[in-house]
């Protein structure tokens, strides 16, 4: 198979992947699909005609080889076997799965069906991600210590109105959604980089003061009032990890470019992330590195093609540049294929890359980066730290989903 069909399966965010899949060169086609007709609309609006198709039961009965699922958070896993199981490959947005009987589920129906199966975690292709993995390829952390990452994102910017477009007059039952069960950017930062599992957890969550009736334990759909968690994990190689999620914090991604954030520390190199700055350190040396210029990716491109927009909904600024920036001096582009060359790129210079792994592992039927097992080892540890939380931080074990075969 040199050439596949791609559906894309929510027209939100999954937008924003039409013309990337469409300029690869081993896609002949793309195919949308939403439960709502306006978006389809829009999304035609925003990249010339396309088959549509009313949901992914519709799509499904069609000649698509792989489906990219772009929906709400909570659904991702169900809609994910249920297009495994009809031989498709499948591209997820994060998080894979909201319960461990849901992870456990999916990894079974990879094996069963033989299927292609990649989480879109963005996070993977940070350049600070690319930056610490070289360096701990190389022996220069030496062991791993501790490590910290958090994604610190206030409800402010951005998130109240995309849960107000997508849900209507119920949006703050869904905002409510608990910070850990959307770890998977954080985790993975500290996971893909020192390859090791997360295998226990103690939790702590801040109950939300804020009065605007978002997360209301009795309104909220998952019973939740914690607006921010903290999580303080113990590696598989003795390590240790400590994972925030806050989405009530007094921090603008717009001023500090990058809401997630991550520092390391081995035995013989660290490496510390801030605001504004970024900087490598070793035992043996008399100065840190400052290795800011290396990481910082370009400024947001501002057009009528890649400016964010959602109908119905004045978007804030801080989302739409958070959304369009692009590559980082690290980013090795020269791999990309010459299609994708000039075009935009979001999420910290990740889309790109992300979408050229998940066709060429559907291409030549090789498991990807971030395929079911990887995967898995991103979001159970959210998922227990959650439910450590909500029992005032007892010390809960992180089950392991084994190793990619």
């Amino acid at each position: 198979m040199n050439q596949i069909k791609i559906g894309i399966v929510g027209t939100s965010f999954g937008a924003e992947f039409i013309s990337l899949f469409r300029a690869h060169p081993n896609v002949r086609a793309v195919c949308i699909a939403d439960l709502m007709p306006e978006r389809l609309q829009y999304a035609q609006d925003m990249h010339g005609a396309l088959e549509t198709f009313s949901s992914l039961d519709e799509m499904l009965k069609g000649d698509v080889d792989a489906v990219c699922i772009f929906t709400a958070r909570w659904s991702h896993a169900k809609l994910a076997m249920q297009a495994l199981r009809a031989g498709k490959h499948v591209y997820s947005a994060v998080p894979m799965a909201i319960t461990l009987e849901e992870i456990s589920a999916l990894i079974e129906t990879v094996k069963t069906t033989g299927q292609i199966y990649m989480l879109g975690e963005t996070s993977y292709y940070f350049p600070v991600a690319l930056f610490c993995r070289e360096k701990f390829a190389r022996g220069e952390f030496g062991h791993f210590v501790f490590g910290e990452a958090e994604y610190l994102h206030d409800m402010s910017h951005g998130f109240n109105e995309v849960f107000m477009w997508a849900h209507g007059d119920d949006w703050k039952q869904y905002a409510s959604f608990p910070p850990m069960l959307y770890a998977t950017h954080s985790v993975a930062m500290i996971v893909s980089t020192v390859q090791e599992r997360l295998t226990r957890v103690s939790a702590l969550g801040y109950r939300d003061r804020e009065n605007d009736g978002i997360f209301v334990r009795e309104v909220s759909k998952w019973g939740n009032d914690f607006s921010n968690e903290t999580a303080l994990f113990r590696t598989s190689g003795g390590g240790i990890a400590r994972i925030n999620e806050f989405r009530r914090v007094g921090w603008s991604e717009t001023a500090c470019a990058n809401a997630v954030r991550t520092s390391l520390y081995g035995t013989l190199g660290s490496f510390e992330e801030q605001s504004n700055s970024k900087v490598w350190n070793r035992v043996d040396s008399m100065e840190f590195q400052d290795v800011t210029d290396l990481l910082v990716c370009a400024e947001p491109q501002w057009n009528d093609d890649s400016s964010v927009q959602i109908p119905g909904s004045e978007l804030h600024e801080e989302l739409a540049r958070a959304e369009r920036i692009g590559f980082a001096r690290i980013h090795p582009i020269e791999q990309l294929p010459k299609e994708f060359a000039g075009m935009v790129t979001g999420h910290e210079g990740s889309h790109q890359f992300l979408v050229d792994d998940f066709v060429r592992a559907c291409v030549t039927m090789q498991p990807p980066p971030n395929n079911v097992w990887q995967a898995a080892r991103y979001n159970a540890p959210g998922i227990v730290a959650h439910e450590s939380a909500m029992r005032d931080g007892e010390s809960l074990a992180v089950p392991d989903f084994g190793d990619a075969p």
